[in-house]
């Protein structure tokens, strides 16, 4: 069941891969950004299946009625 929508997945999407990105930074400069990276996989993985476990039980979607 999708309950994603377009603008919401897109932010998930961009800000999801940009904790992934500055987690893979600070691991390699700093050796200690490895659980940011693992953060940033969360909104990745929910806006490229389109679906938030999170909304589910509270009855919330951004996605668009068919």
């Amino acid at each position: 069941m999708k309950n994603v929508g377009g603008v919401d997945r897109i932010l998930r999407l961009v800000i999801g891969l940009g904790l992934v990105a500055y987690g893979i930074f600070l691991q390699v400069t700093t050796g200690a950004g490895w659980w940011i990276a693992a953060i940033g996989l969360v909104p990745t993985g929910t806006a490229l299946f389109s679906t938030c476990p999170l909304y589910i039980p509270l009855k919330i979607s951004t996605a668009k009625k068919d």
